[in-house]
């Protein structure tokens, strides 16, 4: 098991904070106001389409917004939004699949396919997929659910006419009360972790992982919210951690939203060990970032941690007076002894 002796390092010396940095890094992370505009607009279109097709009415639909962008954690750019499509009348005899093939010929009839000749609506396991080429390549995954006798809702399983459970309108109301118990700070961790995953991986498992192991690790106080750089941190070892030991024995996650079940992912073996030996490096380079007192080292490994976003723009700002590669900027002209406003540096008055 990895070390998790982070949160005692350092007591007493300068660490590296970068509060502004930080929150420059999250406006960088933030989804654009195109993205903003466009969203809403892709799920009004699709929610308006099965709500008025008379061949669903007996299932007396009623769509809601779910996933990270209702959660508010997702990070730019968005390329799904994701909608729960509820099902208040649904008989318990239906099959998964029966449904997914009504809700295709719905969104099929409406939405056909693309200037290219591309069909715009994809069938996916548990899902329908809508593209809107219109808006950037955006798509709403529609989710049909029908509801459980315990109040949880259940979704067509994988290649079967079974269903399995879920309950994401939970997930969000749980999003908001750790927020709330973490000062604010929560949030803007999972959005700072989802785009550390999206740089140092290129597979799964995806960014709902990164924010359910963030979830746990906070349920049992293993994050630390003293400021912005310590809870990204500590956030951070804390999902290496639980990866090494996801490889090595097989633990498992629990679904906060569902008490006494464990979430799923798909992911191979080989893509958890991929993942568990990016996450330990990333989380060692962000360590040895928070504890140097040195702040354009500091910044440089934030910046290799966080990467680039979803416009190729990168994440983690220098601080002022240091140079892209770190180093304190050179002053360009004399100091005149009683000045008020010194450059950083080495010299001196004497």
């Amino acid at each position: 098991m990895m070390s998790t002796s982070l949160g005692m390092a350092h007591v007493g010396g300068i660490m590296a904070n970068l509060s502004s940095c930080f929150a420059n890094a999250l406006t960088m992370v933030e989804p654009s106001s195109v993205d903003k505009e466009n969203a809403p607009l892709a799920h009004a279109s699709v929610r308006e389409v099965l709500s008025s097709a008379n061949v669903l009415k007996d299932w007396d639909l009623s769509p809601v917004l779910i996933g990270s962008y209702k959660r508010d954690v997702s990070i730019r750019r968005v390329k799904d939004v994701d909608m729960f499509c509820r099902m208040l009348s649904a008989d318990s005899t239906l099959s998964g699949q029966d449904v997914l093939n009504a809700f295709f010929q719905v969104l099929e009839a409406e939405y056909g396919r693309d200037e290219s000749g591309a069909p715009r609506v994809r069938r996916q396991a548990r899902s329908l997929q809508v593209a809107f080429p219109e808006f950037d390549g955006l798509y709403v995954d529609v989710v049909p659910a029908r509801e459980r006798f315990d109040g949880y809702w259940e979704i067509p399983e994988k290649n079967t006419d079974e269903w399995q459970s879920t309950n994401p309108e939970k997930l969000t109301a749980l999003k908001t009360d750790m927020n709330t118990s973490m000062d604010g700070l929560y949030v803007p961790t999972v959005k700072l972790l989802r785009q550390a995953r999206r740089a140092i991986l290129d597979s799964r498992p995806g960014g709902l992982f990164v924010e359910l192991a963030l979830y746990d690790a906070c349920s049992r106080g293993a994050v630390q919210w003293d400021s912005q750089a310590h809870a990204f941190v500590t956030g951070l070892e804390s999902i290496a951690e639980y990866l090494c030991d996801k490889v090595s024995w097989g633990r498992a996650l629990p679904d906060p939203s569902m008490p006494g079940q464990y979430a799923k992912f798909r992911a191979t073996d080989l893509q958890w060990k991929s993942a568990s030996d990016r996450f330990e490096a990333a989380a060692a380079t962000a360590r040895e970032a928070y504890r140097t007192d040195d702040l354009g080292a500091a910044a440089i490994g934030y910046r290799s941690t966080l990467g680039n976003n979803g416009d190729g723009e990168i994440v983690f700002p220098m601080p002022a007076g240091y140079d892209e590669d770190g180093k304190k900027k050179a002053f360009a002209g004399p100091i005149t002894a009683g000045e008020r406003m010194v450059p950083a540096g080495d010299r001196r008055f004497g």
